[in-house]
């Protein structure tokens, strides 16, 4: 991105990379922990007159950018970049229903969430590109993932490195969220809900399986 560094108003360079970006104030806003009118106001009305240290080097990691732009000091310290990690408008289902939908596709975007490279790379080896980010639906599968959870699907970690743990899975056209535990005589897997009000699928075929990607971390809201 060919900005200039010298002489460029910082709300000025933000207003313009969220808008090359296609980003929105509101998603920027929640991204450095902010209530969600604070970017818009910062840009608009010139509140607060400057960006916090940390919020500026979290915008700037976030849109690649020299941290000067943003009104940083001259030498602005080496930071792991971030990485935006695509929100996808589907659901997984954690209960009774599911909602339809592709897991890959910019058309099913809406929104991205925002990561610190190093950490990204620890949580999910095979690479961003494999990663999306999909809502749960329902509650098959609390305490561990409640109705409405954010959580960051790793499809480069799927069948081929099958282990215990809680997947994405196909069935039937829709998207469930379930915890996999292999049998480990052969290649048969059981399908569990951590909610014990619902029905566990034993000893099952692994090859009438299709497993989108493994759960790597999970997002909520506090309310």
């Amino acid at each position: 991105m060919d900005l200039c560094v010298a002489n460029d108003n910082p709300r000025a360079v933000l207003a313009r990379v969220v808008r090359e970006r296609g980003d929105d104030y509101a998603n920027l806003s929640r991204l450095i922990g902010r209530n969600a009118a604070y970017i818009q106001q910062f840009i608009k009305r010139g509140t607060p007159r400057r960006l916090d240290e940390r919020d500026r080097a979290k915008l700037a990691r976030y849109f690649s950018i020299d941290e000067r732009m943003l009104g940083g000091p001259d030498v602005s310290p080496v930071q792991s970049p971030m990485i935006a990690v695509p929100r996808l408008a589907v659901g997984a289902s954690a209960g009774p229903g599911a909602l339809v939908g592709e897991e890959e596709g910019e058309e099913g975007e809406e929104g991205h969430f925002a990561f610190d490279e190093r950490w990204l790379r620890k949580m999910a080896p095979s690479g961003p590109s494999n990663l999306s980010i999909i809502r749960v639906s329902g509650d098959s599968m609390a305490p561990t993932l409640a109705d409405g959870d954010d959580i960051l699907v790793d499809r480069g970690d799927g069948v081929d490195r099958l282990r215990d743990g809680i997947y994405v899975l196909r069935r039937d056209e829709n998207l469930s969220v379930k915890r996999l535990a292999l049998n480990p005589a052969g290649r048969r897997v059981s399908i569990k809900s951590d909610n014990p009000a619902y029905r566990d699928f034993v000893d099952v075929k692994l090859d009438t399986v299709n497993v989108i990607g493994r759960v790597v971390w999970a997002g909520r809201r506090v309310v």
